[in-house]
């Protein structure tokens, strides 16, 4: 259920069950995690994009009829894990949101360097009204991106934006016919499928708070000379 494709260092993961508005069980989310820590391991990579099947939907959140005790799925690990893998890797990560996004699925599209959405787009996170709390990771990056007082319009007022709306606070970047998202994607990913991985894993080093002395000579040492073991360090932090 999730699809896979690479190509020179330029990967595709898609969430692929849209006969069930592409929703996610502990496997699929463990699949993705997988995903993206393998992604990690490959020399050439680049830029990371995560998409869903189907026109309407990008992922509706967690599946609620995947098992009985959803205050245990809410809560496992297997969640911020995913979120983890991909906001730590060293690349340009895309979040191509085919359709609306809901519930769980904020936390692998928040995760993602940059969101594009369609214009028929909704995103929204009704964790009040089905008694569950939100990931915390998930709370934390909405805040950072779209400031605590519209996360919480989202999180605790339960309201659902348009793909405008979102356009308008900065939950996506783009807003674009699906059929244009290939070539969107395409110009996105065109500078750093032309740069080297070094380059690349440097310049988001540089956006991590906390950034030490040590790193930033890691990021020299990566990115002007090619230093493997400096390029080891920064894919692994």
């Amino acid at each position: 259920m999730i699809a896979v494709e690479n190509t020179n260092g330029h990967w595709t993961v898609t969430i692929n069950r849209p006969d069930k508005a592409n929703a996610l069980t502990e496997d699929m989310l463990g699949q993705l995690r997988d995903a993206a820590l393998t992604a990690r391991q490959d020399p050439e990579l680049r830029v990371f994009v995560l998409t869903g099947a189907g026109d309407r939907v990008f992922c509706a959140g967690a599946d609620m009829s995947s098992t009985d005790d959803m205050h245990r799925f809410t809560r496992a690990p297997v969640w911020t894990e995913m979120s983890h893998a991909i906001a730590t890797l060293p690349c340009l990560s895309i979040a191509a949101l085919n359709g609306t996004l809901a519930g769980g699925g904020f936390a692998a599209a928040l995760a993602c360097d940059i969101r594009i959405c369609t214009p028929h787009s909704h995103f929204f996170y009704p964790v009040l009204k089905r008694g569950f709390l939100p990931q915390p990771a998930d709370v934390r990056r909405l805040a950072d991106l779209i400031g605590t007082a519209r996360a919480k319009m989202i999180l605790m007022a339960g309201q659902k934006l348009s793909a405008t709306e979102a356009l308008s606070c900065g939950l996506t970047d783009a807003i674009l016919p699906l059929a244009g998202f290939p070539e969107k994607i395409a110009s996105l990913s065109a500078d750093a499928m032309a740069a080297t991985p070094a380059q690349i894993a440097a310049i988001n080093r540089l956006f991590t708070p906390g950034l030490t002395a040590s790193d930033l000579a890691d990021c020299y040492a990566a990115a002007y000379d090619n230093n493997k073991d400096a390029l080891k360090r920064l894919s692994n932090s």
